[in-house]
């Protein structure tokens, strides 16, 4: 309870300061990075004691085994996994300096990686969806504050850099702070030829294969002998083949490269599911959550069917994450882009209900989207934002992609996506879209209700027979005639500045509309 006071003394306190800062400067100074950083260290210092809850023998934890609680067991091991990663993305968040305000490509960084921060703590309640009401509440309640605090540290944040890009009208976009934290090797000539070809003569630094001809004969042992928080980027090369497990690379392992064979060569599946009350977060097939994660020409599968509800193939909390030339392929759930920024290109992705979902900002270039057929009665959904509040950095933009029927959908109406939460974000543009699609367009999360108004639905650009709009559904959320100023806010430079770390890694994209 102590501790708990103590968070809530020192957002009173941040909060006074910032206001005092903000009465005695026109624009964002010293004081108020200073501000930002003690609140985000309020942040780090609640979440830690949260996850101290959630431990084996924490009060929560032995708060919750109490009460008839469905699913506990894997609810409570999906928030410890994302409170980890929480503590990871906000420990990031804390500025190295407060002498002058952080250029732009950290302020973005920032902002993105506190939004990721908050939907680890969604993630964690989520869990607890089969629970009882009581439980559900208890793991609200421990939340709440955390948060608050991080909140907080995103509306100073967000303040400072929009009286930043206030001050500099010549353009919203301060180069000046582009990273370049990649290492010179992986600029090189022969790195360049692994990205663009994924030449398997290249000297990886381990090779797995099922066959038996490589270091390893499954990924989870390559990821197992990849150091902690390097940066340096590890590359492992995985050999045509069907590779039966389930493979978590967590935040202690940034920067690791996994290329294969092709997306129908090398495949990695696996068959969990939320039919058996696994939280959907620990469901993937194959889960990566350290930051500037890349896959190339690499098949991710979950093959529960369409009778086992969420079965998620491909999870990624990776920050920076690209995907190039992958698939990803199931029934429901099948790709959760769950937070911070990630950008797939030329990809194929397959399924039947809220296949493509999350809370993080995403872009898909290039992509092949393909609906199955649902169970008898069920409706496909392509799409569903978790977009949970204003002012955090989240949502779907599908750019110049394909979506069609994978198969005869026996008549199953099909929809581009449902509000998953109430901010819910999601853009279709310059995209081809066949037949499949519904007249309405976007079908509502609760039958029968309209969404509230804070959603964000565009459509800008398509074409193909279920890009005709007249018939969409009369939403205050959905915009159907957007303009090219407003579409241009979910492009690869606008919605993920990809700009600043996409050409470092060889992948094509197109940065504009």
């Amino acid at each position: 309870m102590a501790s708990l006071k103590s968070s809530f003394l020192m957002a009173f306190l941040i909060a006074i300061a910032f206001v005092v800062c903000k009465a005695k400067h026109d624009k964002p100074h010293n004081d108020s990075v200073l501000v930002y950083k003690l609140s985000v260290q309020a942040s780090i210092d609640e979440v830690s004691r949260v996850s101290n809850d959630f431990a084996e023998n924490g009060t929560l934890t032995r708060r919750l085994q109490g009460i008839n609680v469905a699913g506990l067991p894997s609810a409570i091991e999906s928030c410890r996994v994302v409170l980890s990663i929480a503590r990871y993305n906000l420990n990031r968040s804390v500025p190295t300096s407060t002498n002058t305000v952080p250029p732009y490509g950290v302020r973005f960084d920032f902002i993105t990686w506190l939004s990721a921060a908050i939907a680890d703590f969604d993630t964690c309640i989520d869990g607890f969806g089969y629970s009882s009401d009581e439980a559900r509440k208890i793991v609200f309640e421990s939340l709440e504050n955390s948060t608050k605090l991080v909140v907080n540290s995103l509306s100073i944040i967000s303040k400072i850099d929009e009286d930043v890009r206030k001050d500099k009208s010549s353009s919203i976009v301060d180069n000046s702070g582009s990273r370049k934290d990649w290492p010179p090797s992986w600029l090189s000539a022969s790195d360049r030829e692994l990205l663009f070809r994924a030449n398997p003569t290249m000297n990886a630094d381990v090779v797995v294969a099922a066959d038996g001809s490589g270091n390893y004969s499954t990924i989870s042992e390559a990821i197992n002998v990849v150091p902690p928080y390097s940066t340096r980027r590890f590359v492992i090369y995985v050999k045509r083949g069907l590779y039966l497990e389930n493979v978590r690379i967590d935040e202690t392992k940034p920067y690791i490269m996994m290329y294969g064979d092709g997306m129908d060569q090398t495949i990695v599946s696996g068959s969990l599911s939320n039919s058996t009350l696994t939280a959907t977060f620990l469901t993937p097939t194959f889960a990566a959550d350290g930051s500037n994660f890349i896959a190339r020409d690499v098949g991710f599968q979950n093959t529960a069917g369409p009778a086992k509800m969420q079965a998620v193939a491909l999870e990624s909390s990776s920050d920076q994450a690209i995907f190039y030339k992958c698939s990803f392929d199931g029934y429901q759930d099948t790709l959760y882009t769950h937070s911070n920024r990630q950008f797939y290109r030329e990809c194929r992705i397959t399924g039947t209900i809220d296949f493509i979902f999350g809370q993080s900002a995403a872009v898909f270039q290039n992509c092949s989207i393909l609906v199955k057929k649902p169970l008898l009665g069920q409706q496909n959904v392509i799409t569903a934002s978790g977009k949970a509040m204003a002012g955090v950095n989240q949502g779907i933009s599908i750019q110049n992609c394909s979506v069609s029927a994978a198969e005869d959908l026996g008549g199953a109406r099909t929809f581009l996506g449902r509000p998953w939460k109430n901010y819910s974000t999601t853009i279709f543009m310059e995209s081809m879209l066949d037949n499949l699609i519904d007249p309405e367009g976007w079908l509502s999360w609760i039958p029968g209700i309209p969404p509230p108004d804070t959603i964000y639905y565009a459509e800008y650009n398509n074409t193909g027979p279920g890009a005709v709009t007249s018939n969409r559904v009369k939403w205050n959320g959905l915009k159907v005639n957007i303009t090219s100023d407003e579409a241009k806010n979910f492009t690869v430079r606008s919605f993920i500045n990809g700009v600043d770390w996409i050409p470092e890694t060889g992948v094509p994209f197109q940065p504009d509309l």
